[in-house]
């Protein structure tokens, strides 16, 4: 059987673990996100994501299917919506509009114009190409950006967002691919040996009473990180682990720190 591939073609649609609306959202998918078709049920598709190779389950009427082609020319692609809360493209042949959120991919435009497959947008804005050498030095500043997001499992917006969604789209800014789960980044990059080492855009990982990683966060200096946990928050970190001045305790144990 040939094999098939889709892209999404709304602003934000859900990944789920089982083909149900009633099932649990472990992702999301954003404009121009594109994935391998891996098994069809009823209204459902089971996918494989080009972005993070990333498994699960979305409603086939959130997306589009393309052809290889096209599957190939959107997984070379480096154009993407920068930090704004939204961003508006316009269906050239019946005017609607669509709010996109940072980091939707973008086909290249020509005067502002567009196709996704068949369908011709309009722009309204700018797209950027991310830039790997800048993340040093402007890493806080797109961080910051999400910053009061509320905590949503699997979430990847400034209107819901989990602990390593956050790391996801804000390194997705410079080009850095990340996988999707804590425990998936904390196998990327370099390992730093010690806390008083660490410089802004490093990834510090959190583990349970089992030793599992379970959380992730951005430092931004080797005494402060942010990170979703509740919501998007700056908080002081040292060698024992997170500590919440809101709650004047511990709430997460550090584990290791990575440089990607």
């Amino acid at each position: 059987m040939n094999q098939k591939f889709g892209v999404c073609n709304l602003s934000l649609i859900p990944l789920r673990t089982e083909p149900s609306d009633r099932s649990e959202m472990s992702s999301q998918l954003l404009f121009g996100d594109h994935f391998t078709i891996l098994e069809s049920k009823d209204k459902w598709l089971k996918i494989l994501t080009a972005h993070d190779d990333y498994e699960g389950w979305i409603d086939r009427k959130q997306a589009e299917e393309i052809e290889h082609a096209a599957f190939v020319s959107l997984h070379d692609l480096n154009t993407i919506l920068g930090i704004s809360v939204t961003h508006i493209v316009t269906k050239a042949s019946s005017s609607e509009k669509l709010h996109l959120v940072t980091g939707s991919n973008i086909p290249n435009t020509l005067d502002k114009f567009f196709y996704l497959r068949d369908t011709k947008y309009k722009l309204e804005g700018e797209t950027i190409r991310p830039a790997k050498d800048k993340l040093r030095s402007a890493v806080s500043d797109v961080a910051m950006f999400y910053l009061n997001a509320p905590y949503l499992w699997g979430g990847k917006s400034v209107f819901g967002i989990d602990c390593s969604g956050l790391t996801q789209m804000v390194f997705r800014q410079f080009g850095i691919k990340l996988r999707r789960d804590a425990y998936q980044q904390a196998e990327q990059g370099e390992l730093v040996g010690f806390l008083q080492e660490a410089r802004a855009g490093d990834l510090a990982f959190f583990d349970n009473e089992d030793g599992r990683i379970t959380h992730v966060g951005i430092m931004l200096d080797n005494e402060t990180i942010i990170h979703a946990s509740g919501r998007v928050r700056i908080d002081s970190v040292d060698n024992q682990g997170i500590y919440a001045n809101e709650f004047n305790r511990y709430t997460h144990k550090l584990r290791i720190i990575k440089r990607v």
